[in-house]
């Protein structure tokens, strides 16, 4: 694996719901390890996108495009979202935890940043209505 793009939560699914891809070079099985820097681009910290109402769009991801470097990735740099890791650091981490962070997440800072009520109300009422219909979905499958 040599990148991990982190997405934002909610996406592909509901409010709450981590999603990452991974980007792997197909290798060879090898007695030591292929992997020896991961690039972690982190499209999570502070970014709010709902299935309905705010929806990714393809050019959301124009910076991750243009960091990832498809061209030559051995030419990549750092930018406040992309990160470079060592793999001996990686396997310092608790359990080899991929779930890094570096950036300020603004909405645990200050309330003044939330997002307006008229949001917030929308994105509860879709969480709640995706769970209603999983529940739903349970019920009828139990019925069965």
């Amino acid at each position: 694996m040599h990148t991990l793009l982190r997405l934002p939560t909610g996406i592909f699914y509901a409010q709450g719901v981590k999603a990452n891809v991974l980007f792997f070079d197909r290798k060879p099985a090898s007695e030591t390890p292929w992997t020896k820097k991961l690039w972690i681009y982190d499209f999570r910290t502070n970014q709010h996108f709902t299935l309905k109402t705010n929806p990714l769009k393809r050019s959301d991801l124009d910076d991750f495009v243009a960091c990832y470097h498809a061209e030559n990735r051995h030419v990549r740099k750092e930018t406040e979202r992309f990160k470079c890791f060592a793999y001996d650091e990686l396997l310092k981490r608790d359990k080899v935890n991929l779930d890094i962070f570096w950036l300020k997440d603004e909405s645990l800072e200050d309330s003044a940043n939330l997002p307006d009520p008229d949001v917030i109300a929308a994105e509860i009422a879709e969480d709640l209505q995706a769970a209603l219909d999983q529940f739903s979905q349970i019920a009828a499958d139990l019925k069965r």
